[in-house]
């Protein structure tokens, strides 16, 4: 036997006589007549087989099968509603330009704006690796959304998620042990060029600058060959290198923030794409390689 559907057009005005508890206030919500609600309400109670309301000349009340369709009828249509939206999210065109740190840019986001492309195709997403704090004065000019880091307990910006940043070498030399200390770093604006000097000027531990480049895989390169040792996020640890401590004679280094910033008056495509960005590093657990 095949039920019958629940037009939702229906079960609109069922939830307005409902909670108005009158068929004339319904109507004038509906801007409709009195006598076509009250032909809606008739043919809901058909197809469900039973009275929704108890009418007389004063009052109009719910029945008991009424008052269990309440809560499905709401449901049905917040369902109707979201499935509409979503399909009209979907034709959602624009230009989105995000700002984004090498490591995450290289390892994080890829697949996670892969998904979202699948469901908002017309969206053109301009991603740029990089150093952030140089982005962070061009959000809304150059930039829509730029996901940077930071110090723990920075202020601004929306918490995405915390990152310890640890020392590295190679997992075949022993490079911390050369005196001074060669480093291979990123260049000026880096927080972990900038905390890496700092530890190492705390502790009076002789170093210096062996190399510097923009680019991740060339510093982690650098650092796999013994040639020096670096910084890198502990979840984001290649194989090539070990992670170090202070028991292999290196200072300790400050937690780290990612956080998401929006340019003012985002666009709804930048809008929907920070959204999705949020859920999904919420979602992600972060890869954790300890100092070995």
């Amino acid at each position: 036997m095949t039920l019958p559907m629940l037009d939702p057009d229906l079960l609109r005005a069922f939830l307005a006589v409902a909670d108005h508890r009158s068929f004339t206030r319904a109507a004038a919500q509906l801007n409709r007549t009195q006598s076509a609600v009250s032909m809606q309400i008739r043919r809901l109670e058909m197809r469900v087989a039973a009275d929704l309301f108890r009418r007389n000349t004063t009052m109009v009340e719910l029945t008991q099968a009424g008052e269990s369709l309440v809560a499905y009828a709401r449901r049905i249509l917040a369902l109707n509603e979201e499935a509409v939206g979503k399909l009209r999210e979907h034709r959602i065109e624009g230009r989105v330009r995000l700002g984004v740190m090498d490591d995450y840019g290289s390892h994080v986001l890829p697949a996670m704006l892969a998904r979202f492309l699948t469901l908002y195709p017309r969206i053109h997403i301009e991603m740029e690796t990089g150093l952030t704090s140089t982005m962070l004065g061009r959000l809304g000019e150059s930039y829509d959304l730029v996901i940077a880091m930071h110090a723990e307990g920075h202020e601004h910006g929306e918490l995405l998620r915390r990152e310890q940043p640890v020392w590295a070498a190679s997992a075949t030399h022993e490079a911390w042990l050369i005196d001074p200390l060669p480093v291979a770093l990123y260049p000026m604006g880096c927080l972990f060029r900038k905390w890496a000097i700092e530890a190492l000027d705390a502790v009076r531990r002789p170093w210096r600058l062996a190399f510097v480049s923009h680019n991740l895989a060339t510093v982690e390169a650098v650092a796999a060959q013994g040639l020096a040792v670096t910084v890198v996020k502990a979840s984001f640890l290649p194989h090539s290198l070990r992670g170090l401590s202070p028991r292999d004679g290196l200072p300790a280094l400050p937690g780290a923030e990612i956080r998401l910033h929006a340019g003012p008056s985002p666009t709804r495509a930048a809008a929907l794409l920070a959204g999705h960005l949020r859920e999904a590093l919420a979602m992600a657990p972060a890869r954790s390689h300890p100092p070995r």
